[in-house]
């Protein structure tokens, strides 16, 4: 089993980091978070054009067919350089759309999302995530009794698309905006088919959700690592102190630890690979932002440096789609059941 990317996945890493690093994606990001999405569809565009979210399109719906360590590959990169908008949710929606027994949804809407036509969202709560911004607006409905029975459960689950959001509300990340769904919206499929594309689409969500926070990690410790060689103190720059080498090896260390569990799991797609591996990127992401606040200083609070939008995403990552006990159950074997938001 190979743990590292193959000459053409790193090919396919490389475009993409010289694609973004053009793209000024700290901009853009901060226009997303206001609500100009113009530069966000833009590089929504180009991603498309890379590739990026036919990766979880069938062939036979005008993608490259379910390439989930491709996928994982490509959001480290998307991470590394805090891409805004819907792009699990939208990987996520394409999966459970393929993984339908009925073809109609998938013919009707997955060639839009695998050419970047459309942008998805979908959710099982009341809040989606960029729901303005999101042309696909799926949500699975289903009993919410613990003590419901399974059979009845199973037929009871509903995919619908729901109508146009409400107003956004406060979100730990500005960049990832939360939209109340109003009731009601087109059946697209009912029954135990959903329940089991909704259980296939968990895994995607989650892999990508990891990979995503595995690459926030990396930047945030890029980041780090290049302010302590600049930043003085007593005469010497901080990064030369004992406390701060330990403190950055230490999230380096985490963030190198989640790789391999990241890749692997996409090489097997089982539920416990994929949460664990989940938990262990979004832990270590969540710790080395902590580190870079710690030795950022007083700067790293500040919204308008730009450390600030990987803080907030490293925080955002860590509960989206399972918080970390939730995973941690997953991979004991003891619940895979969605947290949406």
């Amino acid at each position: 089993m190979r743990f590292l990317p193959t000459t053409e996945q790193r090919a396919f890493a490389d475009s993409l980091t010289a694609l973004l690093t053009a793209a000024d994606t700290p901009s853009v990001v901060r226009d997303w978070s206001r609500g100009d999405r113009t530069g966000g569809r833009a590089l929504w565009s180009r991603l498309a054009e890379a590739g990026v979210f036919a990766l979880a399109v069938p062939e036979a719906y005008e993608g490259m067919g379910s390439r989930p360590v491709e996928l994982a590959v490509a959001f480290v990169e998307l991470g590394r350089h805090a891409v805004p908008g819907p792009v699990v949710e939208t990987v996520t929606a394409a999966t459970l759309l393929a993984a339908l027994d009925d073809p109609g949804p998938a013919e009707r809407l997955l060639p839009a999302l695998a050419s970047g036509k459309s942008a998805a969202t979908v959710t099982r709560g009341g809040y989606a995530l960029d729901a303005d911004a999101a042309d696909v607006r799926l949500r699975v409905s289903g009993p919410e009794s613990a003590a419901a029975p399974a059979r009845a459960a199973e037929s009871a689950a509903e995919l619908r698309l729901a109508p146009a959001p409400g107003l956004p509300r406060p979100s730990l990340d500005p960049a990832r905006r939360l939209f109340p769904l109003p009731p009601g919206g087109e059946l697209l499929a009912a029954g135990p088919q959903v329940t089991a594309a909704v259980a296939h689409a968990l895994r995607i969500a989650r892999l990508t959700t990891a990979a995503q926070a595995l690459g926030v990690g990396l930047a945030l410790l890029d980041r780090t690592v290049a302010y302590v060689r600049q930043r003085t103190q007593f005469g010497v720059p901080i990064g030369s102190f004992q406390a701060v080498k330990h403190q950055l090896a230490d999230a380096k260390i985490a963030l190198e630890f989640a790789r391999p569990l990241v890749l692997g799991a996409a090489l097997t797609m089982t539920g416990q690979d994929i949460a664990a591996a989940k938990v262990t990127a979004c832990e270590a992401a969540y710790a080395t932002a902590r580190t870079a606040l710690q030795l950022h200083g007083a700067i790293g609070y500040t919204a308008e440096y730009d450390l600030s939008l990987w803080l907030t995403k490293a925080r955002a990552l860590r509960t989206a789609w399972g918080s970390p006990d939730e995973c941690r159950a997953a991979v004991l074997g003891s619940g895979d059941r969605p947290q949406w938001w």
